[in-house]
């Protein structure tokens, strides 16, 4: 079915903008986000709660199961960038069709696996399925909200990926009381499909093509036309500009960070504050929880924090600074606590100021990319995702070296200082050629 064309012509029956209520259709990209964030994070974490049954009934070692769960970080960072792109080329509409029905594809044949190959073949190819989909959804906001709307509706999502994430361990505990691992990842794969017919069905690029846009709606929504082939990302600017750099230095550095509490925080709890396996499980959740606080808490407090300090630019960066300077520091505390609920607790609220960067981070990228808004991001968390993937192997050497969970910690401190200093020097509001117009004009100013 081919796009139709944004305009800034009203449809031929409507009324005046001015004599209308606006309607509240918009609204729905954030449902469809929101419940596509939960659905992501339960098909991406259920296998930590199903590895024990899998490798029992596949033969797999931990060392095994370990590459099985690279093999996803891996590939999701690899083809961030190109589906990012894409969205950018040919709407969000088709990408984000593509997107679920390949990563619900690969749930479903994770549980066809009959070895070890074939389940970390499948992991990767279920990593490259679900690369892209938040950097679509921030595309999608980009078309559908407006700017004031933006950066709540990145908290609401992000607070809803957070907690499927945390919630995903009792539910998938829950279903493998009833059914097999196998039939379990069915199941969970199912829930894609269903997401990505209706959500086709409904979603338009252009939201007046929606007729549940009102025209005084249709006023309030920026026009965008798609370039389709016509579209170039400006690639000089993604690699040279300071603030594109900055975006993926504190992004590396968030989810370097956070990578540990999805990887190592379990194991740390055994075998560092010697909880048991069922206390455990009820604390690995926490900093998830606390997360979720975090980001509607941004979301929340970002517009009102614009409004009394002096703008947009500088909500986002204090934001930044605080969430990664807190986080830093929450993360020494248990190095010197003896107590491991406190310990736990102060852990939980490392999550909690981890959070409070992600809506910034990505409604930035959503000022500073224009129309190569999902390129940006894409990029933007493609480097996360390297942090991801790097998170887990330095801090495994660490304690197998050391011995030592707090120099893992101080590691993991010293990121997050790093964030900070990333959301100092970026510009997080002027669009990138903006930026690059700027610059050469600085360097002709010198000469």
């Amino acid at each position: 079915m081919a796009e139709p064309v944004s305009t800034n012509q009203s449809p031929p029956n409507a009324v005046s903008p001015a004599s209308l209520r606006p309607s509240h259709a918009r609204y729905w990209v954030i449902v469809f986000a929101v419940t596509l964030a939960i659905i992501q994070y339960i098909d991406r974490v259920c296998i930590s709660q199903a590895a024990p049954l899998i490798s029992g009934d596949l033969g797999l070692n931990k060392g095994q199961m370990g590459w099985v769960f690279s093999a996803f970080t891996l590939a999701y960072a690899l083809f961030e960038i190109p589906a990012g792109y894409l969205g950018d080329r040919i709407g969000p509409r088709k990408v984000l069709l593509r997107i679920v029905l390949w990563w619900s594809l690969f749930t479903v044949a994770t549980g066809w696996a009959w070895n070890w190959g074939s389940l970390l073949v499948t992991r990767f190819l279920f990593g490259a399925g679900e690369a892209g989909a938040f950097p679509n959804l921030t595309k999608a906001f980009h078309r559908w909200l407006t700017l004031h709307e933006r950066t709540r509706a990145q908290g609401i999502m992000w607070m809803s990926a957070r907690l499927g994430g945390a919630f995903t361990p009792a539910l998938v505990f829950l279903c493998l009381q009833c059914v097999s691992w196998r039939m379990a990842f069915l199941l969970f794969g199912m829930l894609g499909v269903v997401w990505a017919i209706l959500f086709f069905r409904w979603y338009r690029d252009d939201p007046r093509a929606v007729k549940q846009v009102n025209a005084a709606e249709a006023a309030l929504l920026p026009v965008e036309t798609d370039a389709g082939s016509h579209f170039k990302a400006p690639w000089k600017l993604l690699v040279t500009s300071r603030t594109a750099w900055c975006l993926y230095g504190q992004y590396f550095a968030c989810s370097y960070s956070f990578y540990f509490f999805i990887t190592w925080f379990p194991t740390y709890l055994l075998e560092a504050r010697h909880f048991d396996v069922g206390r455990g499980s009820l604390m690995a959740g926490m900093p998830l929880l606390l997360g979720a606080g975090g980001s509607l808490f941004a979301g929340w407090i970002a517009p009102i924090l614009s409004r009394r300090s002096g703008g947009v630019r500088s909500a986002r960066r204090r934001l930044g600074v605080v969430g990664s300077v807190g986080a830093a520091c929450l993360l020494i505390v248990p190095t010197w606590l003896t107590d491991p609920y406190l310990a736990v607790a102060a852990i939980a609220l490392v999550g909690f100021c981890n959070d409070i960067q992600l809506p910034g981070a990505w409604t930035a990228c959503m000022d500073v990319g224009g129309k190569s808004v999902a390129t940006l991001s894409g990029a933007m968390n493609m480097m996360g995702n390297i942090g991801g993937f790097v998170s887990p192997i330095v801090c495994g050497y660490i304690v197998k070296q050391t011995g030592n969970w707090n120099l893992a910690f101080y590691v993991a401190a010293g990121a997050y200082l790093l964030g900070a200093f990333c959301w100092l020097k970026m510009d997080p509001v002027t669009p990138l050629e903006e930026q690059g117009r700027r610059t050469c004009a600085s360097m002709m100013c010198a000469e």
